[in-house]
């Protein structure tokens, strides 16, 4: 499989185009009452998209249950997924991993939100490892140190993890973007919701805040086959290698890296993150 850079970063050919990626950059207008789902990719994200799909809708699940989530929230970057989005009625939900400097420049002078999502970047790199395993057409991701070594230099799809992160912490004095993380959406589901509800200026009641947190849920999800990934065409995806939603927790990535190997990362992570004004619940 083909890899192509823009601007730096690595993207494969099977999904992407120089030719999209510099038409979200230049010329895609973001409407004031789009609401955009960002994260770096494994950090949360169709988890949220099913988040803001169940708030969108003040908790009924129907919408969740029969509409699929590429075409509840398409991923604007994919070909294909961006022609929903162009059509979709708004309020749209949008979701993207693109990093700050290719992120839509219509941004800047739209009162468009965005909910960015991260995740301990320990938990994104082993998530990944094995998500990536399921791609037919993907190079597989080789041995875990080679590439641990790809995660931290950031020579992986979307570039590096650090770069992502820092360029997004940058703008978080405006008023339209939130942060939070997917250790605090495991630890307090409820809170978050409420949160973001808050931020979006939707407010639910207490009951359809509680179906919110029900229908975003696992086990809702992992069974749910419009959030599943499981409609996902077998020309694209070997379900029997790899699955989207595999454990949901935090700290899996104990099992993956030896202790070597874990100090290591901490060794990059700190020398990359010196300096960055905000803490993290990893940290």
């Amino acid at each position: 499989m083909a890899y192509f850079k823009y601007k730096g970063i690595i993207f494969p050919h099977q999904f992407y185009s120089v030719e999209t990626l510099s038409y979200l950059e230049n010329d895609f207008q973001l409407l004031d009452d789009d609401i955009v789902n960002l994260t770096y990719p494994k950090s949360g994200t169709h988890w949220m998209s099913e988040i803001l799909s169940l708030i969108q809708s003040q908790g009924d699940p129907s919408w969740v249950q029969n509409v699929p989530l590429t075409e509840r929230a398409p991923c604007i970057e994919y070909a294909d997924h961006l022609q929903i989005a162009l059509k979709n009625p708004s309020p749209r939900l949008l979701t993207t991993h693109l990093p700050l400097q290719l992120f839509p420049k219509s941004f800047l002078h739209s009162k468009a939100k965005v909910v960015y999502t991260l995740r301990n970047p320990r938990d994104a790199m082993c998530s990944n490892y094995h998500f990536i395993k399921g791609f037919k057409e993907l190079k597989g991701p080789g041995t875990v140190e080679v590439f641990m070594e790809s995660f931290l230099s950031g020579e992986v799809g979307y570039g590096s993890w650090f770069d992502h992160v820092k360029g997004w912490v940058e703008m978080k004095e405006r008023a339209n973007i939130f942060f939070n993380t997917y250790e605090e959406l495991l630890q307090d589901l409820r809170g978050s919701v409420q949160k973001i509800c808050h931020f979006l200026g939707k407010e639910l009641n207490s009951q359809q805040i509680e179906s919110v947190v029900e229908n975003a849920s696992f086990h809702k999800m992992k069974d749910n086959k419009m959030s599943n990934f499981s409609l996902t065409s077998e020309n694209i995806f070997d379900h029997t290698k790899a699955t989207l939603m595999r454990k949901g927790i935090s700290g899996d990535w104990k099992n993956l890296l030896t202790v070597a190997q874990s100090e290591h990362f901490d060794r990059v992570y700190w020398e990359n993150m010196r300096g960055v004004n905000m803490t993290f619940p990893w940290e």
